[in-house]
């Protein structure tokens, strides 16, 4: 099997994969899972694709990843993984679908109007 690149995102974060077959490994810019990601609950949602599909142990997952805070990298990161997994095998489309992995979370951040304070908070209306 060859390399398999995929792209990933999430608000403002952008994750390009590398899918080697391997023993597992997960390195995200240059550092090992668990060091990029700290908690638990980032590490599970990155690990989500794999664990699934029950390949976990099968391949080496190489990332770069910018752009965003911590949770939408991690969310662009396990979007990439579940669009290789579908590439590995078309089956696998059938278990992640469902838990909507493969569907890109449309919510961003609104940006700030002219002639406003925010996004939708306005001036202080004056009668006088």
């Amino acid at each position: 099997m060859a390399t398999i690149h995929k792209i990933g995102r999430r608000k403002t974060a952008v994750a390009r994969i590398y899918l080697t077959e391997g023993s597992g490994k997960i390195t995200v810019n240059k550092k090992d899972l668990e060091v990029y990601f700290p908690t638990a609950t980032l590490q599970y949602k990155v690990r989500q694709p794999l664990s699934l599909t029950n390949t976990a142990e099968n391949f080496d997952v190489k990332v770069n990843v910018y752009g965003g805070g911590i949770t939408g990298q991690a969310e662009a990161v396990r979007m990439a993984i579940a669009r290789a997994m579908c590439e590995v095998d078309a089956e696998n489309r059938l278990i992640l679908k469902p838990e909507g992995l493969l569907t890109r979370d449309p919510r961003m951040v609104e940006r700030k109007k002219f002639g406003q304070k925010k996004a939708r908070k306005r001036f202080q209306f004056s009668k006088r």
